[in-house]
């Protein structure tokens, strides 16, 4: 059976920027453009009201930022996700970003086709960086003492986190490594308390910055 479209909001205060992403989108095949908005007040209205799957998510607004809307949004802890899509390459609006729990942060150079994936990835539950900030974001964790608390992880979680990082969904990872889903889901839980993070955006990046720290040419721990 064919699944249901996805959702998708448009929230940019630019209405060239909103016209042309929904020229662009409201043709994708499996993707449902419900609503636009212009300000953060206004975006806060049409999520609330539509419950779009995605929010794709500018960062400057004319009332406020796209930073403070994401954090309101996931509030409610409900199904929904936002994908940053910005020109903003700061490394304090990229941590920030993914602090408020963003499941995604692209930026506006991004060609047409990685951003129809970019969103259906963050719809079916992977997080995804733009490989231009990727770097900037691993230097804002060097202080952070990243390489010991990935060594505190068991084989396992060491391992569930690689497959995480690399954009798999629980199921996903619950098929490669041959396990319950669930089971995937209480190692992802303890992966969650032992980094002290609470999405999966920012344990990618801890997880990329250990890799950084160990050297590009080992592997990701493998299942025992």
């Amino acid at each position: 059976m064919t699944p249901p479209p996805l959702r998708l909001v448009i929230v940019d205060d630019s209405e060239l920027v909103r016209m042309g992403l929904q020229t662009l989108l409201q043709s994708t095949p499996g993707i449902t453009l419900c609503g636009t908005a212009a300000s953060a007040a206004e975006a806060l209205v049409v999520c609330t009201r539509e419950a779009p799957d995605v929010v794709l998510l500018d960062i400057n607004l004319p009332d406020g930022n796209g930073i403070e809307v994401c954090r309101q949004l996931l509030s409610n802890k409900g199904e929904m996700r936002v994908l940053f899509l910005t020109s903003s390459v700061a490394s304090d609006t990229v941590d920030a970003a993914i602090q408020a729990g963003a499941h995604g942060y692209l930026l506006k150079e991004v060609n047409t086709a990685a951003l129809i994936q970019g969103i259906r990835d963050v719809a079916a539950g992977r997080s995804i960086l733009d490989p231009q900030i990727t770097s900037r974001v691993m230097e804002l964790l060097k202080n952070e003492r990243t390489k010991p608390i990935i060594d505190s992880l068991s084989p396992q979680e060491q391992r569930v986190l690689a497959l995480i990082a690399n954009g798999l969904t629980n199921k996903e990872v619950a098929n490669e490594m041959g396990l319950a889903e669930k089971t995937v889901k209480n190692y992802l839980s303890t992966v969650f308390e032992k980094l002290h993070v609470t999405r999966r955006s920012q344990a990618a990046v801890y997880y990329s910055q250990s890799v950084g720290l160990r050297g590009a040419g080992n592997p990701p721990p493998q299942k025992k």
